[in-house]
């Protein structure tokens, strides 16, 4: 695997304003699509952030591989609830 950065043991990868949180091989993924931004002095910060657990189970329409789905306020209440979903999905428990 190429060298991704890691949140909680699992890859994270960002491209422009969509984060996928997780490993593709395994049955199920996080996306996080930043949808808003506000300014903090020089620097911006997402301040709304869709959050979807989602199939990797390509046989599946795209509406189907969307499992849950939320919205928050922060990445950082975006990411707590991605590791949270993700690892009881992957335990069979979604």
């Amino acid at each position: 695997m190429a060298d991704f950065q890691l949140y909680k043991g699992k890859p994270l990868v960002r491209c422009g304003d969509v984060i996928y949180y997780g490993d593709l091989r395994d049955d199920y993924v996080i996306r996080m699509t930043i949808k808003s931004k506000k300014k903090v002095g020089d620097k911006e910060f997402a301040d709304k952030v869709a959050i979807q657990l989602m199939s990797t189970d390509m046989s599946l329409s795209p509406r189907k591989q969307v499992i849950k789905a939320s919205e928050k306020d922060s990445l950082y209440l975006a990411m707590d609830i991605a590791a949270v979903w993700l690892d009881r999905a992957l335990a069979g428990k979604s």
